[in-house]
């Protein structure tokens, strides 16, 4: 297997994990700024005003673009298992 076959398939896999993940860290993020904005202006210093909203933006995430996360992932096995009688030769 040459280095350039190696970097294609660990640059495909980099690119996937991070399409995979972004959706689900970004509504975090927003729902942690949010929540952040909301505690600054309000100095409302609760703990678990921090992490239910990001609990709950997460799962919504999850839910809303978990069958894309998965056609995804099953995309990327696919090419690497696919790739594999060209790694071993």
């Amino acid at each position: 297997m040459e280095v350039e076959e190696f970097m294609r398939i660990a640059s495909y896999g980099i690119q996937t994990a991070i399409m995979v993940s972004a959706p689900v860290l970004f509504l975090g993020l927003i729902a942690g700024v949010t929540v952040s904005i909301f505690q600054a202006a309000t100095q409302i210093n609760d703990a678990a005003l921090a992490f239910i909203p990001k609990i709950l933006a997460t799962v919504a995430a999850l839910l809303f673009f978990g069958s894309w996360m998965i056609a995804e992932m099953s995309a990327f096995a696919q090419f690497s298992i696919g790739q594999i009688p060209y790694i071993t030769s």
